[in-house]
């Protein structure tokens, strides 16, 4: 009796352990998190048949907990960045966080209209563009090809023109903007696993970002045509006006939530912005 009890609160801690690693990979793609309900599995099966051995499954043992080994190694080097952030929350006692409960809804209306705008504009001047908006996804700079560079400014559609103008140096990256705020620029985001023809670099990577991290949204402007693009988990949707942009942005961030993390910069006095 006290043996079931023991594999009872084992298997329950184990579960709570699950439960915290895959809130902290909701961002993750649908696959990651499928990766790892399966190994969750494969640790249960190897501890229950650690608790009742039968010789005549040795082998079968053996080889389990050598996959559960194998396994736990490749899922560490997958989420690193995630299991870096988790114990983050441990140790600074974020516990609200580490359980999801102070999530709010990311329905800024600013936001939304200055992104809609500035993309409008561009698209009429054939500048290209392409803005990552962070839902909650809590994108790490080793999530990127180049991290960028660090700005920590408020979202306007001023500086949005001017980041993607010709003359300047990031035109040619990304804009990661998590809030209110741009948090970096000139950002080189991982490009598209299967690679269509038909779509240019900004496309492709858009859709790469978007396939690998469910919270987040990448609005694409296309130099050579103007058009506006919107992907959203490893789909383009295309081509679209700035005002069904705008529609598609609000309908994005009100079916999720946003994660308020903010990035070493956006812990800073704001006192130049």
């Amino acid at each position: 009796m006290v043996s079931l009890l023991l594999l009872a609160l084992d298997i329950l801690l184990a579960c709570l352990l699950a439960f915290l690693v895959l809130n902290r990979t909701r961002g993750r793609g649908i696959r990651t998190q499928s990766l790892i309900r399966g190994y969750l599995l494969l640790v249960i099966v190897g501890r229950l048949m650690q608790q009742w051995w039968l010789p005549a499954l040795a082998f079968t043992d053996r080889l389990i907990q050598a996959m559960v080994f194998v396994c736990g190694l490749a899922l560490a080097f997958l989420l690193q960045s995630d299991l870096r952030r988790l114990l983050d929350l441990l140790g600074s006692g974020r516990w609200g966080q580490l359980l999801g409960r102070d999530r709010k809804s990311f329905h800024n209306r600013d936001a939304v209209n200055v992104i809609g705008e500035a993309a409008g504009r561009m698209s009429q001047s054939r500048r290209g563009a392409l803005i990552l908006v962070d839902l909650g996804s809590d994108l790490q700079d080793d999530d990127f090809l180049t991290p960028g560079v660090p700005m920590d400014a408020i979202l306007s559609i001023d500086l949005l023109l001017n980041i993607f103008s010709g003359n300047s140096p990031l035109h040619d990256g990304a804009v990661l903007v998590r809030g209110e705020r741009i948090v970096s620029a000139g950002v080189i985001l991982p490009l598209a696993r299967q690679r269509a023809s038909r779509f240019g670099t900004r496309h492709l990577a858009a859709v790469g970002i978007t396939e690998r991290f469910d919270r987040c949204l990448c609005v694409v402007v296309s130099e050579e045509t103007g058009t506006i693009s919107l992907a959203q988990q490893g789909h383009l949707e295309r081509p679209i006006t700035s005002s069904h942009l705008k529609e598609l942005l609000r309908t994005a961030m009100e079916s999720m939530a946003w994660d308020p993390v903010e990035s070493p910069a956006a812990r800073r006095p704001r006192n130049a912005s």
